[in-house]
């Protein structure tokens, strides 16, 4: 699949990406020289996020001047406010990868129509990498058709996840949460860019991935790559309307369903009644090969 052949709207979001990449990849050259400052505690933001973010908006607005923009660093500020079309954006996810020098990060476009999302563009342009889905016409890498891993067991299981870092989360809930996980895996990956982390779960590099306090400029375009792998995304219930929910699991649909049975317990969305029958369903995934099927 060619990028002639690509949908005209990804085609414009793969020329923002790898502009947006070029900035950054030049940046990265000297990157003890980019300027950087602190939203909050842990959060960081450059130049290189807002040269980029600008760059994505531009050419978006360019080619389709009547849409919306969902930005990270400049929000809802550009492109019209009450478009059926909104480009939701995340010009470097991986920021303190990049200030650090780990070369983990990635652009993240998509376009949601009528809150629904049906493009997607993952860029990393470190390894040139790019990722692209369009609603019912499957997710690629490169050109190359991918699908997510064909593992069924949680236990055999590649899992990435995103530690806490800010003041206000809720670090020993996590350390609950991981230390289960890591009990029931083959292990855990922390990355430090989540729409990458989704990225790689769609093409089977990882066989799921879960984070708690995530925006959506994090997960959009990574959540349709997934499910147009052949993957489920939704919180840690296994409820498919996430997307601004700070909830965010992935994985193919049998694994999928066994992280349900281990995390739904410390979703937020799961009443008493649900968290019981989660914790239930974790027992039988413990003695069983069986999957557990999310709701």
């Amino acid at each position: 699949m060619s990028t002639t052949n690509l949908h005209p709207m990804i085609n414009v979001a793969v020329k923002a990406a790898r502009a947006a990449g070029a900035i950054i990849n030049r940046a990265a050259l000297d990157v003890e020289s980019v300027r950087v400052s602190q939203k909050q505690v842990n959060d960081f933001v450059t130049e290189v996020d807002q040269a980029a973010e600008a760059i994505i908006i531009e050419t978006l607005l360019t080619a389709y001047p009547g849409h919306g923009i969902w930005a990270e660093e400049s929000g809802k500020e550009h492109g019209a406010l009450d478009s059926e079309y909104v480009w939701i954006i995340d010009p470097l996810d991986g920021t303190t990868n990049f200030i650090h020098g780990l070369p983990t990060y990635c652009v993240s476009i998509a376009l949601a129509v009528k809150g629904k999302i049906e493009q997607a563009v993952v860029y990393d342009p470190t390894r040139n990498d790019l990722f692209t889905a369009t609603k019912g016409r499957g997710a690629y890498m490169n050109n190359r058709r991918i699908r997510v891993a064909k593992r069924t067991e949680l236990k055999t299981c590649l899992i990435s996840t995103g530690f806490p870092y800010r003041q206000d989360d809720d670090l020993n809930t996590y350390l609950r949460l991981m230390g289960e996980m890591i009990q029931r895996t083959a292990g855990l990956r922390r990355p430090g860019a989540a729409a990458l982390d989704l990225a790689y779960v769609a093409a089977g590099y990882t066989d799921g991935f879960f984070e708690l306090g995530l925006q959506p400029w994090d997960v959009a375009a990574g959540s349709l790559l997934i499910t147009e792998a052949g993957g489920l995304v939704g919180n840690f219930s296994g409820e498919s309307n996430f997307l601004d929910q700070r909830e965010c699991m992935a994985g193919n649909p049998r694994i999928y369903g066994q992280m349900v049975a281990v995390l739904g317990k410390y979703s937020k969305f799961a009443g008493a009644g649900d968290k019981a029958t989660v914790r239930q369903a974790g027992a039988l995934v413990s003695q069983s090969d069986t999957p557990i099927t999310g709701s």
